[in-house]
């Protein structure tokens, strides 16, 4: 295994950075395709969320494979390499495992302990698959975390150690935790409809607003968001869709404004806002929610608005308290990453194992073969007889050994049984190799849509 993750995120860059260097859907499909492109990466797979991106691959050589994919996240995020390059982590091998699996867990979140990132890690595999550029490692890789990942929110109480991205933003504007009172009969605008929209809105019509509008350039999702809330035994809110043409307007009457939309330009300009400010006197509370940002900063210099973008959550949530259920997700993510650990290092040396007991049923069926041409007057019960002893004693010797090489090759350090083994018994490297192979083909199928 020679995992290697280069990336960014909110705790090693500014936010104007990671605005400038967000990606697109369509452009986080073009880096995969340009990452195994490159000669030191075999697999690929992006995490690409309003706080991060990074970028994993199985590659061959260490500072190579730094090198490449640190140029490549330049290349694709319109960044200049020598501007993003201070910015930049990166983890390798075991310590790329524990990363992954601390975002999983919410641990490296802007807000600790919040879950939409695995919807988002469920996302980025999907997309590798969609690609086929996930490999065996990397779905096997991504499948854990998300594993890693709901078995923290439902063994520990990390979901107590911070709220949603939607309800912490609701909370700075509201100045303090009682949301639903400061949120209770309010208009609310949300624009867009995706996932982080949806969860806006559906926490809006939980905290008690009277009407929510939204708003997206893609009027099916907004009529379908509309019908999601106002289903019968839903939430009860009042509920409408609106063409963004219409933002200028619903702006005039709206308290609440929510945006989160994947524009790479600005929504809801200064200007705008000051116009929906001129014909209203009640006070006006934007949330931006999106990367780069929907609504200019300007507004927040504007008398009665209130903006709350990712820039100052970031520095809300930097002095937020860590909860004692932390340690407890941490011990969690250390036990897993070890476990991930021995069990790709035990399925390293699988395909040694295969091609020796292959070499072994090749020297039985060739003894055997030699067997009846020296002794034509066997019947079929003696020659079945004595193949099946043949191959009962072949398979005695190898019992212990294989078992034994595959309990110490998942050790730390065990990776070099498989060339001993190889060694030892002059095994072919094509036929390693091709067993590895099948393995790929196989791995591949069976991961098909496995998100």
């Amino acid at each position: 295994m020679s995992l290697l993750v280069v990336g960014l995120s909110h705790r090693s860059a500014p936010v104007s950075v990671l605005e400038r260097a967000s990606l697109a859907a369509d452009t986080q499909a073009k880096l995969l395709q340009d990452t195994l492109a490159a000669e030191p990466a075999a697999e690929g797979a992006v995490l690409a969320t309003c706080n991060r991106i990074e970028l994993y691959a199985d590659v061959d050589k260490f500072h190579a494979g730094v090198a490449e994919l640190s140029t490549l996240l330049s290349q694709h995020s319109g960044v200049g390499l020598e501007e993003l390059t201070p910015y930049l982590y990166v983890h390798y091998e075991d310590r790329a495992v524990h990363h992954l699996f601390s975002v999983a867990c919410g641990l490296d979140s802007m807000v600790v302990g919040e879950g939409q990132i695995l919807g988002q890690i469920k996302d980025a595999l999907a997309l590798g698959q969609d690609l086929h550029t996930a490999g065996r490692l990397l779905n096997d890789l991504f499948q854990q975390a998300l594993r890693v990942g709901k078995r923290a929110h439902s063994e520990t109480g990390i979901d107590r150690a911070g709220q949603s991205l939607v309800t912490f933003g609701l909370e700075q504007l509201a100045g303090g935790p009682d949301v639903d009172s400061w949120a209770k009969g309010k208009r609310a605008l949300v624009i867009g409809a995706g996932s982080m929209s949806s969860l806006a809105a559906a926490t809006l019509a939980r905290v008690g607003v009277s009407e929510i509008v939204i708003a997206n350039r893609t009027a099916a999702r907004a009529e379908r968001l509309v019908q999601i809330l106002t289903e019968p035994g839903s939430t009860g809110v009042a509920a409408r869709a609106v063409e963004m043409v219409a933002v200028g307007d619903e702006l005039t009457r709206a308290d609440i404004v929510v945006s989160c939309t994947g524009a790479t330009g600005l929504v809801l300009t200064g200007d705008a806002v000051e116009t929906a400010m001129a014909g209203r006197t009640a006070p006006l509370a934007l949330l931006d929610l999106a990367m780069p940002r929907d609504i200019d900063a300007a507004a927040h210099r504007m008398p009665g608005v209130r903006l709350v973008d990712i820039e100052s959550l970031a520095e809300a949530s930097a002095d937020a308290p860590m909860a004692a259920d932390v340690d407890q997700v941490r011990s969690i993510v250390s036990d897993e990453v070890a476990a991930f650990g021995a069990a790709q290092r035990a399925a390293h040396i699988t395909p040694t194992v295969v091609a020796l007991r292959t070499m072994a049923a090749d020297v039985v069926a060739g003894e055997v073969a030699r067997l009846e041409g020296r002794l034509p007057d066997l019947d079929d019960k003696q020659r079945a007889e004595i193949t099946q002893t043949v191959r009962r004693v072949v398979d005695k010797l190898l019992h212990a050994p294989t078992v034994r090489v595959k309990q110490l090759a998942s050790e730390p350090g065990g990776a070099g049984y498989a060339d001993a083994l190889r060694t030892l018994f002059d095994l072919d490297p094509e036929t390693v190799a091709s067993v590895s192979r099948a393995d790929l083909n196989d791995a591949d199928v069976k991961n098909r849509g496995r998100v």
